[in-house]
């Protein structure tokens, strides 16, 4: 099934040419300006535990373009085996990686090389002999069927023009009752075509968002339970992004399901 902007023409080229335009410099330049806020402040309003700083690496915590926290729903256990779609420069991924502990398993998945190569950098540095980072499109995944036991995103799967591929995906790879928990950006009503077909509002996190409804109802339909959804107390910053928000209900949400 595709969501109403997944059936808008989006030329798929170009929206993955823009994506990785500003998240290599989300990756390079990460105090740039941008339409969404960054870094430590934004992981701390969002309510990441301040302890956890002290943990990772402070590179992948600048490049921070969360939309939310859900380790809470995650709830990550020693020795689980993990994959973050869409990991950035890692920051989730090393957090997953304190929570699952030497013996567990984490997994980034980045289609932009620029934050792979970035959050690589930062593993080796730090010593997180548990995390791999590995180049890919989160629709395909490039994994055998069953193999971890959570997958976790944030703000990413907005930013995909096939989003029932990607939670079928997540449930292909994710054990029985493996869990997916995420957090990404919604709509409480419908897009116009104009802003769907508008691949600089798609890389900016406005023009891929889904209706909340749609969204479960993809999510369901790929063989999840959803088990827990919650509003997140997020904000865009440029104007034209606000102004969006405003206007179509656009907001951060959280959503904990299971392999059913």
């Amino acid at each position: 099934m595709s969501t109403p902007s997944e059936a808008a023409t989006i030329d798929r080229a170009e929206l993955e040419t823009k994506v990785k335009q500003i998240y290599r410099a989300v990756a390079q330049n990460p105090a740039g300006h941008y339409h969404f806020p960054m870094g430590r402040s934004l992981a701390e309003r969002l309510g990441y535990p301040l302890a956890l700083f002290n943990l990772i690496p402070a590179g992948a915590i600048e490049s921070f373009a969360g939309v939310g926290y859900n380790f809470d729903l995650a709830d990550l256990n020693q020795g689980e085996e993990v994959l973050d779609l869409g990991s950035g420069s890692g920051m989730d991924a090393f957090v997953a990686a304190v929570k699952v502990g030497p013996s567990g398993r984490v997994v980034g998945l980045d289609m932009t090389e620029e934050q792979n190569a970035k959050a690589e950098g930062l593993r080796k540095s730090a010593d997180f002999p548990q995390v791999t980072f590995t180049q890919g499109h989160i629709e395909e995944l490039p994994f055998t069927d069953a193999s971890f036991d959570c997958v976790i995103s944030n703000g990413v799967i907005n930013l995909s023009p096939d989003k029932s591929a990607v939670f079928r995906e997540a449930a292909r790879v994710l054990r029985p009752g493996g869990r997916l928990a995420i957090t990404d950006i919604v709509t409480e009503r419908q897009l116009t075509p104009q802003i769907v077909c508008n691949a600089d509002l798609w890389a900016a996190c406005i023009g891929g968002a889904a209706q909340t409804d749609t969204y479960q109802q993809a999510i369901t339909d790929s063989g999840f339970v959803l088990e827990q959804l919650r509003r997140n107390p997020y904000e865009f910053l440029s104007d034209s992004a606000r102004a969006a928000a405003a206007k179509y209900g656009v907001m951060s949400v959280s959503f904990l399901a299971r392999v059913s």
